[in-house]
C-alpha cells in the first residue's frame, strides 16, 4: 500500500513512522508512506498557503489553488483515494479502517487554521473523516491514527495473520471489545489467572472468551 500525506508539518510524523510495526512494515516494503510538504506549493516569496476568509471571521483558510496543485501533482500518475480530516467527517471505525485497507493508494490531506477552502473538498476529496467529536490543531494526528490502524490490516504486517482478525471491534468478534488477556505468573499479588485459561480445554476457553466480549 502507498500512502501519501500532504501536510505543513512533515517532521511531526518522524516518531510514529520510524518505530515499531510501522517501521517494520516500511522496511519490508509492505507499506510506503511519502510525506509532502504543502509549503513547497505555496505562492510567492513567502510560500503563502492561506488567506483571510470571504465574509469575514477569525482565522485563515487554506487556499484552493495551492492545495489543488499539490493534490494533482501527487495523483498525476496513479488512481488515489483522497481523504481530508475534519470534525464534520464520517467517524473512523474499525469497519472503515478495514475498507480503507483494501485501497492501493491513499492521499491524506492534513488541514490547519480554519480548514481548507470548501471547493477543494467538493472537487478533489473523496471522503471526509473524523477521529472523534473534538477539535485538534491540525490533521496530522488523525493521519497518524489512520496510518497505524490501516497498516495492521495489510497482509504480513502483523506477526500472525489472525492478530488483526480477533481484535476489538473486528468482524470475528461481532464488532465488540476484545476479551481480557493474562500471562505468567499464574498468581500476582493475590490475583489469579482464571482457572479455565489453565485448563487446556480449548472449547471452554473459547466459550469463556466469548462471554467476556462487551
Amino acid at each position: 500500500m502507498q500512502i501519501d500525506v500532504l501536510t505543513l508539518f512533515p517532521a511531526m510524523f518522524t516518531g510514529p513512522l520510524t518505530e515499531s510495526i510501522l517501521a517494520r512494515a516500511q522496511a519490508e516494503k509492505k507499506l510506503t508512506v511519502e510525506l509532502h510538504d504543502l509549503r513547497k506549493f505555496g505562492l510567492g516569496k513567502y510560500k503563502q498557503i492561506d488567506d483571510s476568509p470571504y465574509g469575514g471571521g477569525a482565522g485563515m483558510v487554506m487556499r484552493p489553488d495551492v492545495v489543488v496543485d499539490a493534490i494533482e501533482a501527487i495523483c498525476k500518475k496513479k488512481k488515489v483515494h483522497r481523504i481530508y480530516f475534519t470534525p464534520r467527517g464520517e467517524k473512523l471505525t474499525q469497519e472503515k479502517v478495514e475498507e480503507l485497507a483494501k485501497k492501493k493508494n491513499l492521499l491524506l490531506l492534513c488541514g490547519h487554521y480554519e480548514g481548507v477552502d470548501q471547493r477543494v473538498i467538493d472537487g478533489w476529496i473523496d471522503e471526509e473523516i473524523s477521529i472523534g467529536d473534538y477539535v485538534l490543531t491540525g490533521g496530522e494526528l488523525p493521519a497518524m491514527v489512520l496510518i497505524d490502524a490501516v497498516a495492521r490490516h495489510i497482509p504480513g504486517v502483523l506477526g500472525k495473520e489472525e492478530s488483526a482478525h480477533e481484535e476489538s471491534f473486528s468482524k470475528s468478534l461481532n464488532r465488540k471489545k476484545e476479551y481480557p488477556h493474562y500471562t505468567r505468573p499464574e498468581e500476582f499479588r493475590g490475583m489469579k489467572v482464571p482457572d479455565v485459561l489453565l485448563s487446556g480445554h480449548h472449547k471452554k476457553i473459547e466459550e469463556w472468551r466469548r462471554k467476556q466480549l462487551s
